[in-house]
């Protein structure tokens, strides 16, 4: 029998950052995919801001924003004029290294990751496909069926299913998936074009539901993403429908001129979350945990960040440095988040394919109006960013989250100040202003990194506390944050959750 410590299923992108961030800690993984091949298509675009700053983690921030197009700004298009156009920038108050949308497709994404994971020594075994697996208390037993049709055997500690909506691994051990399908169908085309939405930046088409369009830039100057609603007198025949049914319609309220069509296809959207995220020592991750619309662009992100918050817990617990507990925040803390985002996307999504007349009154006249305030309001674009960026996310009531310090509460996002940054994957603390010797000398015997940075305005300004203790999690969560920097108050937190900042155990 053949033997790993983590079993991936699934090579998109949440399957790939977990077998890069697992490997980057020195865990053994095996990442199978069904496929015979990576997609050459894709629907996902966007990477958040949030996504950038784990990615820092991988040392693959600064090759992703190199590849991508940054987006400046989103337009909103009503009767063929542009309405409004809104600014995408990071309010000084909540900084970050990336005050962006970055459009990155995620084909190209997923050869990044691929040649990073190369680069490690890993090869996803192709055209291998989960055909069911078994556990007990000490392993996971699962058998895969190779592209030559030979079935194999492989023990691991833990499984991750990142294998999609049609999740293998969620349906061998029962989990439901509940939720719905929208009726509409939607399409997506890449396209070169010219036009005066082809400029770089976001356009959305507010006026009919039946063409609702978003124009998205790519890297390649004047290619862009178009993605819509299908007519309902083209429903019937999906299968052979053409850009060219589309394009009329869909085109003329942007004065979009196509010159050549790269790929067209059409799609369903659905909405639905896993009913848990892990049974026993299996677990899932992206797609085979949450699916919802593409508004917001916040599929992709998600599942990334499914996988840096699991991947640094099962390194964990694989090297005794953590109790099996821990592994049981990882659904406590993306679960609330997967539901509280489904939720917002179908609202959002409903409002913007909607026929009905409230519908449409919001999106051709109220929303061109209140966009303009918006975008004057440096509150109202701090919590837009915030929100999409998913620099707002929180695990305040993970049980791994305990505390509060200035403005800053355990579970929260670290915040970023430039010139007192650091980078890294192991546990450590921050101190902003002077630490006690009695918290040096605990940290240096327990093998915890401490970080003290001179006490500045911009620490003030982003809510830490003078002198506080901030215990920072491995992918930049704060797991403890405590006022009085107390050493009995950092050593309970230590054993109530049974850490082991030293040798692996």
């Amino acid at each position: 029998m053949e033997r790993t410590e983590v079993l991936i299923v699934g090579a998109g992108p949440t399957g790939l950052v977990l077998a890069l961030w697992l490997t980057r800690l020195g865990i053994r993984v095996r990442i199978v995919d069904r496929a015979e091949a990576p997609g050459t298509t894709s629907r996902a675009l966007g990477i958040q801001a949030r996504t950038l700053e784990l990615y820092r983690l991988l040392d693959l921030a600064d090759a992703v924003v190199g590849a991508g197009h940054r987006v400046p700004a989103v337009n909103l298009w009503t009767a063929g004029t542009r309405r409004a156009r809104l600014a995408f920038s990071a309010d000084p108050r909540d900084p970050t290294p990336y005050p962006f949308l970055l459009i990155y497709p995620q084909d190209a994404h997923e050869r990044l990751l691929i040649e990073h994971l190369a680069a490690a020594g890993i090869r996803v075994e192709r055209g291998t496909e989960l055909v069911g697996f078994t556990q007990d208390r000490a392993r996971i037993v699962a058998t895969l069926r190779t592209t030559e049709g030979a079935q194999v055997q492989v023990a691991a500690a833990y499984l991750a299913g990142c294998d999609g909506a049609r999740s293998t691994v969620r349906e061998t051990v029962g989990i439901g998936f509940p939720g719905g399908t929208y009726e509409r169908f939607f399409y997506v085309a890449d396209i070169a074009a010219d036009g005066p939405a082809v400029d770089g930046e976001i356009h959305l088409n507010l006026d009919r539901a039946a063409d609702v369009l978003a124009v998205f830039p790519l890297a390649e100057r004047g290619r862009v993403r178009l993605v819509g609603t299908v007519l309902d007198d083209h429903a019937g025949r999906r299968e052979s429908l053409t850009f060219d049914d589309i394009a009329a319609t869909a085109l003329e309220r942007l004065r979009i001129a196509p010159r050549t069509v790269n790929w067209f296809s059409t799609y369903r959207v659905h909405h639905r979350v896993a009913a848990r995220f892990r049974d026993g020592r299996a677990f899932l991750l992206g797609d085979a945990g949450h699916i919802h619309s593409p508004a917001g662009g916040q599929g992709m992100n998600t599942g990334i960040g499914d996988a840096m918050n699991l991947g640094w817990k099962l390194a964990a617990c694989l090297r005794g440095r953590a109790d099996d507990a821990l592994l049981d925040t990882y659904e406590t803390e993306r679960i609330g988040f997967a539901r509280r985002l489904v939720a917002t996307t179908d609202r959002v999504f409903t409002l913007a394919t909607s026929e009905n007349p409230l519908a449409q009154l919001w999106r051709t006249r109220l929303a061109p109006l209140l966009a303009p305030l918006v975008a004057r309001s440096p509150a109202l674009r701090r919590s837009l960013f915030r929100t999409l960026s998913q620099i707002a996310l929180a695990y305040r009531h993970s049980a791994l989250s305990a505390g509060r310090a200035g403005r800053i509460h355990g579970g929260d996002r670290l915040p970023w100040v430039a010139g007192a940054d650091v980078v890294g994957s192991e546990w450590r603390v921050h101190v902003h202003g002077a630490a006690a010797p009695d918290l040096a000398r605990w940290c240096a015997q327990q093998g915890l990194g401490l970080h003290v940075f001179a006490w500045s305005p911009e620490a003030e300004h982003v809510g830490f506390a003078r002198d506080a203790l901030y215990l920072v999690r491995p992918d930049g969560y704060v797991a403890l944050a405590d006022a009085e920097a107390s050493v009995p108050t950092l050593a309970a937190f230590q054993a109530q959750h049974g850490l082991n900042w030293g040798a692996d155990g």
